[in-house]
């Protein structure tokens, strides 16, 4: 049928006009409305039915419908969620496609995942991250698993405290560049999934609620979608709490160390994400320590290097020189390079460093010694640790690797191919 719909509606007005008053009466009176139940109302569904299937493709519904179920492991709290963005599957599905998309950046050479790679726990592997102009960002890419529960979510802005407002940042930041989306490019930016057939799919199961759902409103609340279902706590750690995995000698000893009062690693790593900003959809009072660890002192003044020089470059305190967030320890093995500024190079470096109880520059424009910084944390002092307890320590935060987590097809790049669409 032509216009199936039209045709429906005619028959039901020919029915009703064939129904006066007196005729129902009489139907009704000779019961015969049996016989019209049985027979007229299966061939009004016949046709509708028919009508139904004029042999167009139709719209895969199932994403729409399929509701969010967290895979949580038992010692994991349901995360947070803002009302204005539920998790839904499409949601999840859209943002991982836009996460990894080249398209979402200005001059279409770089995503999301450039600088998030999932078998490096979503960090890149450099010291500091380099935006799709060639400008380097001076802070290290931190990774993202379990970032739905972070409180706050970059090293020194207490201001960000959503992933919908945080990713703003990267998609118009102007310093640095990164996404590089500006007033000039934004449209044309928009224009390439407007016109894509797929994303136009995909955005319609997201968000079918909307005539027009491709805006950039859409684009961040689906890419926070995808990267609150990054959870990670399969690890061989996580394993051993549930007897599916048993830990070695020495990374006992490590764990010891770790959780006990000589290494204090706990302090600020101490929680089921190994940090001290942890928010869930439980929390009832949510905190938001910053820590200075003594990385650096120039001069002796206390100074970190300009522009990293944590949240002091928000508050204008000079007790908040220095003051970086605890990032989580999980996956720890595979996010080097370490600190804000990605500059120490391993674990083994990292232990040294809080061992001594922060760092002394000899030389240099940045000479001065951080383990005397006047705003250093009170949990940063020396620890006396022989390299054998070093070695057991490093040996548990290497149990914190994740190899699902880093392997795991539901996070991973859905362009097979190398070349971008």
């Amino acid at each position: 049928m032509k216009y199936p719909l039209l045709t429906l509606f005619r028959t039901y007005a020919v029915i009703a006009y064939l129904f006066t008053f007196q005729s129902f009466l009489t139907i009704l009176c000779s019961q015969n409305v049996l016989i019209l139940a049985k027979c007229v109302i299966p061939v009004l569904l016949s046709w509708s039915l028919v009508a139904c299937n004029t042999g167009t493709v139709t719209e895969d519904t199932s994403l729409q419908s399929a509701a969010w179920q967290w895979q949580l492991p038992t010692n994991f709290p349901v995360p947070f969620v803002p009302a204005d963005n539920p998790m839904t599957t499409a949601k999840v599905e859209l943002g991982r496609h836009l996460f990894y998309d080249l398209r979402l950046s200005g001059n279409g050479t770089q995503a999301c995942g450039t600088c998030h790679l999932q078998e490096k726990a979503f960090t890149d592997g450099l010291a500091v991250a380099k935006g799709s102009t060639g400008e380097f960002h001076p802070r290290n890419s931190q990774h993202l698993a379990n970032v739905v529960y972070n409180t706050t979510l970059t090293w020194a802005n207490f201001s960000l405290s959503s992933l919908e407002r945080q990713m703003e940042v990267p998609m118009f930041g102007e310093d640095p560049i990164e996404l590089g989306i500006n007033d000039k490019n934004k449209e044309e930016v928009l224009q390439r999934f407007v016109q894509d057939s797929q994303y136009q799919q995909l955005f319609s199961q997201a968000f079918p609620e909307q005539n027009q759902a491709i805006n950039y409103a859409n684009i961040i609340k689906a890419i926070a979608s995808f990267q609150r279902a990054l959870i990670s706590g399969n690890s061989r750690y996580d394993q051993s709490l549930t007897g599916k995995a048993t830990l070695t000698a020495s990374e006992i000893r490590g764990k010891d160390l770790f959780f006990g009062e000589k290494a204090e690693c706990f302090h600020c790593h101490g929680s089921f994400n190994f940090n001290d900003q942890v928010r869930h959809a439980g929390s009832r009072i949510v905190e938001t320590p910053f820590h200075n660890t003594g990385l650096f002192n120039i001069g002796g003044t206390g100074e970190f290097p300009f522009p990293n020089r944590g949240i002091f470059e928000l508050s204008g305190k000079a007790e908040d020189m220095g003051k970086f967030r605890a990032s989580s320890l999980r996956n720890i093995a595979v996010t080097a390079p370490y600190m804000h500024d990605g500059s120490i190079a391993t674990l083994e470096a990292v232990l040294d460093f809080y061992a001594a109880g922060g760092r002394n520059i000899t030389e240099g424009i940045h000479a001065g010694d951080g383990r005397k910084n006047p705003f250093k944390s009170e949990l940063v002092t020396r620890i006396d640790l022989n390299e054998q307890e070093k070695a057991d320590i490093v040996a548990f935060l290497k149990t914190l690797t994740d190899d699902e987590f880093l392997t795991n097809p539901k996070f991973a790049n859905p362009f097979t191919q190398a070349k971008q669409p």
